[in-house]
């Protein structure tokens, strides 16, 4: 196999700035939470007597949010999961007594604190393992006028995103979009990182199959779906009509639900808003780094090597491994639950901090999810056919690089400049071009021939961001990851964005194209299509693969001076992505596998075994969490 080595020029040393630009990644992780974390309130707001809901989990109380609706914070929807509870499916809760306050946000789940956790920015951790909480905005409804029977509203369950490893539901305040359409929102918590996707063979012992899966975080959302359908009409829901959408994280999870026998029945209408298919096997969440099938560089062995030297009861990692070869199950088991969170999350420090290719995200075990690659489960036809919206932003991999100063400069902190225009664009447009493939177009094409009509495909192209001081924001980000958010909820009261996006001079046609991302994305709620919104003056979102081969299939989103709402024929493929690689005379001699090497290593939507396709070696140490595909596949 040619291994073909870049120059040591600048252009060429694409390696050395994404390693640098690693902890961009974990922008994907804080970057929903940027963008979407108001300020809290100092108070709990005043309770309202309209509020009062009798569920089959108990009364509640809640209070007049913003756009005149109702919300209820803070709502339990499953037992604690702490003490023997840790790393074991989530259980019921029983009814409580009483009349409950739901009046503030919950604690978050457990977390290594960010740019957004101020308060904790010097602990190591944030959130607390007490965290299966809710939050439901309604129209503003007496109890006497509650919708009942076919009046019922649609739910619109929102999956909270950051990688997996960070995030928070309170901050995701949808009034907007609750008051313009007649539906009910719910945002739920769900276990992260360590906490959430964790599987260890002594922590099956004696374990009931779901909590053998390690999927923690996966049955958390199967469990709040679950809260969903047997309490929701207290507030005017209708539980057979719950659409399941989120972004990032929160839309690979809303793809790996529609793939998990455990949430059958439980939505009906799903929206992944730049999700993927990233995933691990069994082998990549056990097994050591240096195994015959290798672990990833956070399996559960690695970690407990971790541990063990954290505690003082190992020098190194070979000797944690040697005790650890020498425990039984049990004491593995017990040592493990008697980590502090804490100590759990200390692991997780560090310049970069780990990345999402280094943790297992969800986990291919066969129980929970299927055992072999997520698409081809698709392909099969292994999955619910419920109406699904698939979507990608143009400019997706824009905000990463922007934390990285290899690609952008910052002066006195908050000038941003592009240091090489050019470089900048093409390495944005094949990651871009990248997360469309995975994320949107290559699953709509393994849905179409089992669902029909049923598939529909965005990408949100608008990049009209204002230039502060002459930084050139649009350039810089574009339309970035994460920066359709305020355009489907209707909330411009944002910390990140409100500085990013919102000026003045885009107002109209920001604000036009947000009336059009909400009547769409309500539309489908209520009908299972998009059709043309809810009052049917739009343009048509037609059908992927609606009007055959070579013809439009999805729908670019943008304002009317980005060229409106229009169909598109522009799909993505990983095939087209890697011939266009290859024949792109915009990299360097000797560039071309530096690159490949560097998207294997960084990027989650490429994978080391596909720089074999381009005669390049697989960079060293690289652990690729999708399985390579069978000869012929």
């Amino acid at each position: 196999m040619k291994d073909v080595r870049s120059t040591g020029s600048e252009r060429g040393d694409v390696s050395r700035r994404l390693r640098r630009a690693r902890a961009g990644l974990l922008a994907l992780a804080l970057f929903p939470l940027l963008a979407c974390n108001a300020e809290h309130r100092a108070e709990a707001p005043l309770p309202d007597p309209a509020t009062h809901r009798h569920a089959p989990a108990g009364a509640l109380l809640g209070y007049r949010a913003t756009a005149g609706t109702h919300a209820w914070q803070g709502v339990p929807f499953a037992r604690a999961p702490v003490g023997a509870l840790r790393w074991r499916a989530p259980q019921p809760l029983p009814p409580w007594a009483g009349v409950r306050e739901a009046l503030k946000p919950a604690s978050a789940c457990l977390q290594r604190p960010s740019m957004l956790t101020a308060s904790g920015r010097d602990a190591l951790s944030v959130g607390s393992e007490d965290c299966l909480y809710l939050n439901v905005y309604a129209p503003a409804f007496q109890d006497s006028e509650l919708p009942r029977g076919d009046q019922r509203l649609p739910v619109m369950v929102w999956v909270h995103g950051g990688a997996n490893l960070i995030g928070r539901a309170d901050v995701y305040d949808a009034s907007a979009l609750v008051a313009r359409h007649d539906v009910v929102f719910v945002s739920l918590n769900y276990r992260l990182g360590v906490l959430g996707w964790f599987r260890h063979p002594a922590l099956a012992r004696g374990a009931d199959p779901l909590d053998v899966s390690g999927n923690f975080g996966t049955l958390d959302l199967v469990r709040g779906l679950e809260w969903v359908r047997d309490n929701i009409s207290a507030f005017g829901g209708d539980p057979d009509n719950v659409t399941l959408f989120g972004e990032s994280a929160g839309a690979l999870n809303t793809i790996t639900l529609l793939l998990s026998p455990q949430s059958e029945g439980l939505f009906h209408r799903a929206i992944a808003q730049s999700g993927g298919r990233w995933s691990a096997s069994i082998a990549q969440a056990e097994n050591w780094l240096d195994a015959p099938e290798p672990g990833l560089p956070y399996s559960s062995r690695e970690i407990l090597a971790r541990l063990l030297i954290q505690a003082g009861d190992a020098t190194d990692r070979d000797d944690a491994r040697a005790q650890l070869e020498a425990w039984s199950e049990a004491e593995t088991a017990a040592f493990l639950r008697g980590r502090s969170g804490d100590q759990l999350m200390e692991l997780f420090t560090g310049d970069p901090p780990p990345t999402m290719k280094d943790v297992p995200l969800v986990i291919r075990e066969g129980e929970v999810l299927p055992d072999g690659d997520l698409l081809q489960a698709f392909a099969r036809g292994d999955y619910h056919r419920v109406p699904t919206i698939l979507g990608t932003n143009r400019d997706e991999s824009k905000l990463f690089m922007s934390f990285s100063s290899e690609y952008v400069r910052r002066w006195l902190g908050f000038y941003l400049q592009i240091r090489d225009p050019g470089r900048y664009e093409r390495d944005a447009e094949y990651g871009s071009r990248l997360w469309k493939a995975d994320g949107a177009d290559e699953i709509a094409i393994a849905m179409r021939p089992h669902q029909g009509p049923r598939v529909f495909v965005y990408r949100f192209d608008w990049d009209e961001e204002p230039a502060p001081y002459g930084v050139d924001l649009p350039k810089i980000f574009g339309a970035a990851h994460g920066f359709e958010i305020p355009f489907v909820l209707g909330n411009w009261d944002l910390r990140f964005l409100k500085r990013a996006v919102v000026s003045e001079d885009n107002r109209s046609g920001r604000l036009a194209l947000s009336e059009a991302m909400m009547s769409y994305w309500a539309e489908h709620a209520y009908r299972g299509t998009p059709r043309r919104g809810r009052e049917g003056t739009l343009p048509e979102w037609g059908a992927w693969g609606s009007t055959g081969e070579n013809t439009a299939q999805f729908l670019v989103l943008d304002s009317e001076g980005g060229g409106g709402i229009r169909m598109s024929d522009d799909v993505q493929t990983r095939s087209r992505i890697f011939a266009d690689l290859a024949a792109d005379p915009r990299f360097a001699p000797g560039e071309l596998c530096s690159r490949l090497a560097d998207f294997a290593r960084d990027s989650p939507n490429f994978h080391a075994w596909e720089l074999e396709k381009f005669g390049c070696e697989p960079p060293s140490g690289s652990s690729a969490q999708a399985p390579k595909p069978e000869r012929g596949a």
